[in-house]
Formats: C-alpha cells, sequence, structure tokens
C-alpha cells in the first residue's frame, strides 16, 4: 500500500512540476515574400515543391510565393522592398545594378543557361543562324531575348542590315508567326514553342535555336534577394537556398511528380503542356554539361566575365568592371548538396 501510495505521490508531483514549469519555446517561422518573374508554370515547380513537401517549414521558413508581370516586375518588386527573394534574369539584374545601383543580388543560378531563343519555321528555309537573312523577324522591343539579338548576330555572323526586324507586342508575336506573317520570332523556347504547338504548327516546321548553343556565354535566371533582407537574415537566405536545392533535385529526378505541385495554382494549367515545358526547362536551362561537371547554382567567374563583355555589345556600361558584383556565391549550400544526382528527366 505505501508503494502505491508513493507512486501517486510521485505521479502527481510530476504533473505539478509540467504544469508549473514555464512554456517550451516554439522556434519562430521566418516570414520570405517570394516574387516569381512570371505566371505560375511548369518551371517554377522546385518552389512550390518545396511547400508542398515541407523543405521550407523545416528550415524554418514561412515562404509564400507571387506570379509577375515579368522579369523587370520581379526585380522592381525586390528593389521597393515589397518583396524579401525571388527569381529573374541575371542579365537583367547586371544592367539594371549598373543603371540605377538597384539593392538586389543574385544567390543562385537557376538557368545555367538562358531561355533565349530564335524560334522559326523550317518551311520558311531557315536551318542555321545565317539563314536570316533576308527574312522578317518578329520580336517586342522590350524583351529580354530580343536585348541579347545583336549579341546573337555578332557571334554568328549576322549582317542585322539584311534582317527585317518588326516590332510586335508581346501577344500577337506567336499568333503572328503561326500565321506565316513572320518567317522567326524572338522568345523564350519553352513558352513560345509550345504556344505554337498549340496554334496547330507542326512541331517537325518549328526550329528552336537557343541562343545559348549559338555562341552565347550569358546565364539565366537566377535567385535574388534584397540586399536589405541579406544583411538583416543571411540564415534565412541560406535555409532558403538549401530547401530550394533539395526541391530542385527531386524535380530533376521526376519532373511528372513535381509538376503536380503548380497545377492547383493555376486555373489555366493543363498538365501534359506544363510538364512538356518542364522537361524542356531541365533539358536545355538547367541540366546542362556544366551543371553536371560543377552541380547547380554556382557561377563560373571567367564565364560571367565573358558574358559580361558580350552584354557590352549592346549596352554601354557605366562600370563594367563592377557587374560581376550582381552575383555573390556566399550564400550557396555546400557543393555536395548542390551535385547532380539521378540523371535522366522522366
Amino acid at each position: 500500500m505505501a508503494i502505491l501510495d508513493l507512486r501517486r505521490l510521485t505521479r502527481s508531483a510530476i504533473v505539478l512540476s509540467l504544469a508549473l514549469a514555464p512554456p517550451v519555446a516554439v522556434r519562430a517561422e521566418t516570414a520570405i515574400h517570394f516574387t516569381l518573374d512570371r505566371r505560375i508554370d511548369g518551371p517554377a515547380a522546385p518552389f512550390f515543391l518545396a511547400i508542398d513537401r515541407g523543405y521550407f517549414k523545416t528550415e524554418g521558413l514561412d515562404v509564400t510565393v507571387d506570379a509577375a508581370g515579368g522579369p523587370l516586375d520581379a526585380i522592381n518588386r525586390l528593389a521597393t522592398g515589397s518583396h524579401d527573394m525571388g527569381v529573374s534574369d541575371i542579365n537583367l539584374l547586371i544592367k539594371s545594378r549598373d543603371a540605377a545601383a538597384t539593392p538586389v543580388k543574385a544567390v543562385l543560378a537557376v538557368f545555367d543557361k538562358p531561355a533565349y531563343a530564335i524560334i522559326a519555321r523550317r518551311s520558311r528555309g531557315i536551318v542555321t543562324p545565317g539563314d536570316l537573312e533576308g527574312k522578317k523577324l518578329g520580336a517586342p522591343a522590350a524583351d529580354p531575348a530580343f536585348a541579347q539579338w545583336p549579341v546573337f548576330a555578332k557571334v554568328n555572323g549576322i549582317d542585322t542590315a539584311k534582317v527585317a526586324v518588326e516590332n510586335v507586342g508581346a501577344p500577337v508575336r506567336d499568333p503572328m508567326l503561326a500565321a506565316g506573317e513572320v518567317d522567326a520570332i524572338v522568345g523564350c523556347s519553352f513558352t513560345s514553342y509550345l504556344d505554337l504547338k498549340s496554334r496547330g504548327v507542326p512541331p517537325d516546321d518549328l526550329l528552336v535555336m537557343l541562343m545559348a548553343d549559338h555562341g552565347l556565354m550569358l546565364y539565366g535566371d537566377a535567385i535574388m534577394v534584397a540586399q536589405k533582407f541579406a544583411r538583416e537574415k543571411p540564415q534565412a537566405v541560406r535555409a532558403f537556398l538549401r530547401a530550394y536545392m533539395r526541391a530542385l533535385q527531386d524535380t530533376v529526378r521526376d519532373p511528372a511528380r513535381a509538376v503536380e505541385a503548380v497545377l492547383g495554382r493555376s486555373d489555366d494549367a493543363k498538365k501534359d503542356v506544363e510538364l512538356e515545358r518542364l522537361r524542356m526547362a531541365i533539358r536545355d536551362n538547367i541540366l546542362t554539361r556544366a551543371a553536371q561537371i560543377t552541380g547547380y547554382g554556382g557561377i563560373d567567374p571567367e564565364r560571367l566575365a565573358a558574358a559580361i563583355d558580350q552584354l557590352a555589345v549592346a549596352y554601354r556600361f557605366k562600370a563594367k568592371d563592377k557587374a560581376a558584383d550582381a552575383f555573390d556565391p556566399s550564400f550557396l549550400p555546400p557543393a555536395a548538396e548542390r551535385r547532380v544526382g539521378e540523371l535522366g528527366a522522366r
């Protein structure tokens, strides 16, 4: 009986001590307001996959992701502080920082090669870059891809005086090529190609010339951070990149599953279209030869310097020697975490 009483007293003491003990501190999650550089589509899958699989939460982050109207919109959001981190075109960031000291830096290269492309109709006699001479090229004047047209023309020996460039609005660019009103367009490879297919253009009549496969040294989209946020919460930036890298590895291994993360977040997304778009981005822009050798996310300083020299063909820098400062590698996950894993996008 005495033993039972002692046990009751012990249990009561434990319960009382737990009730009187101060509450255990719960780690507060750091909020990160993240912006895409376009609408929600297949290539955005890793960002949403990191949310759905709890990778951000595991790192102590509460991440929200917004669509945007374009790459400059995304950079402006970061510059004004309405968003903490985002993804956008690193070449546009380099020029923006040079022109206006934009307080934003890139911290991880998402696209080792940009999606800038010439999309042409083979039936118009276009097979090589030189075949554009004597043809009509449609391009929005403000399009980031068209900004690289002078570089593309120079490195491929194209006489631009022999190419009729028509300034067209982005909404009518693809329809004009589909209707045969122009012979080729300048745009984003995985956007225009799939749009043209949906408009009835036979795939075997479409030629996608990635500028990066024809002499351009440029990098593409990169994860960026507002410098104020990076100064105040550097560990959150590192945590974000760790979680993103886990999701990217998952996406490359199994894009068919990963693309599910974007379908419920876009009213007009169709799985077959977004899966093909994602596979194109993985094949052409993410899982490049350079990435397979050195891993995802990093930037080679010598290549970046060559890319800046190419940008200078069409853009007059105020301080070209400082342009490389647009990329800060100090937040990158360790090389072992960025190593390319199992290959083969299914």
